[in-house]
């Protein structure tokens, strides 16, 4: 028999993965309104303000009319696929998240108990964390070829490409902080910038803000946001991959399309710009979670920004930005990272 720690344990982890669950599919709600302001604001409007006070019941609206809708599968599709592509596309977003921290421990009121704010402290995490999230690309590349749709399979296809273009260039922004931490703990790599502003993986002079760079811009491309959303791109391709889907498997890649982007503002938060750590001290009882969930407002407000402002680039520009550029630039820096924790 397990004893009763083993058990709390085994329950608040099924709580936890309950809890982040609920958290990931109720995202699009307020960020597609968020996201709808911050796109009127910049353009000189107001965004939704019909639909509830402000526009707040929009996204409800919106979710009403996902549900209601014809769900239609194309003549000659692959019907198989065409179902389960939606599925593979939005399940690895969620399974990123069984290795992201929140936090450090906390104890739990009127309980002896501290209640870690993760699922599991995987001392492979980074390694996880871009297995999982490669993998969500074949969902789009199945649903491309699934449509026997001219539009989709060349959305799914300059979605493949840009992966591969890319992922190297991701991944190699992470080799660089994982050589700073000495750690593939995303735990170990958080702790690693505690103390103020100045550990912060972003401030490691000069490398730190090559690394940012090179994670940012190619996170932006392999999430299909603007100005990189090729594989959705309106003005040529309709809609892309998804020009066939309709219903909830539309909703399906849209979900995923925003869990994506609040991964990668986690991310972002985690390996650069020292994850919960405060910036400097004040002598406040500020909780962790609340610097930690302010940076990830950050960097999904800087996505939403960013979107409504460059224009889209065109395919050959795409992938000369990712062989041409990143990849050497990434190249380079790794040496020059080894260089500096060699000698310094």
């Amino acid at each position: 028999m397990p004893d009763t720690s083993t058990i709390i344990e085994f329950i608040l982890i099924i709580v936890k993965a309950g809890a982040i669950a609920m958290v990931l599919f109720g995202l699009p709600l307020p960020l597609t309104w968020l996201e709808r302001k911050i796109a009127g604001h910049i353009q000189v409007r107001l965004g939704p303000y019909r639909v509830g006070p402000h526009g707040l019941l929009q996204p409800f609206a919106d979710m009403i009319k996902l549900l209601m809708k014809e769900d239609i599968v194309p003549y000659k599709a692959d019907k198989l696929l065409f179902v389960i592509a939606p599925l593979l596309a939005m399940v690895p977003a969620f399974a990123v998240f069984a290795a992201i921290p929140f936090g450090e421990k906390v104890t739990i009121p009127g309980l002896d108990y501290e209640l870690t704010l993760y699922l599991s402290d995987m001392n492979v995490g980074i390694l996880y964390i871009l297995a999982m999230s490669g993998l969500g690309i074949y969902g789009i590349i199945l649903g491309g070829w699934a449509s026997n749709s001219k539009y989709s399979l060349l959305g799914g296809l300059r979605s493949s490409a840009q992966m591969i273009s890319y992922e190297i260039a991701v991944s190699f922004a992470v080799i660089g902080v994982v050589m700073l931490a000495n750690s593939l703990s995303l735990l170990d790599i958080v702790r690693a910038q505690g103390g103020n502003i100045l550990h912060w993986n972003i401030l490691y002079l000069p490398v730190g803000p090559v690394w940012f760079f090179i994670f940012i811009i190619g996170s932006t491309a392999e999430i299909n946001r603007i100005p990189f959303d090729l594989p959705e791109d309106e003005g040529t391709l309709a809609a892309g991959f998804h020009t066939e889907y309709s219903g909830m498997k539309f909703a399906f890649f849209m979900l995923a399309e925003y869990i994506a982007m609040v991964t990668v503002s986690v991310l972002a938060v985690i390996l650069f710009f020292g994850g919960w750590n405060a910036p400097f001290y004040i002598p406040l009882p500020i909780p962790p979670i609340f610097w930690f969930l302010a940076k990830v407002s950050f960097f999904i407000y800087l996505f939403m920004w960013i979107r409504f402002t460059l224009p889209r680039y065109r395919y050959d520009q795409l992938m000369n930005i990712g062989w041409k550029i990143l990849l050497p630039l990434s190249l380079v820096n790794v040496l020059a990272t080894g260089l500096m924790r060699l000698y310094f």
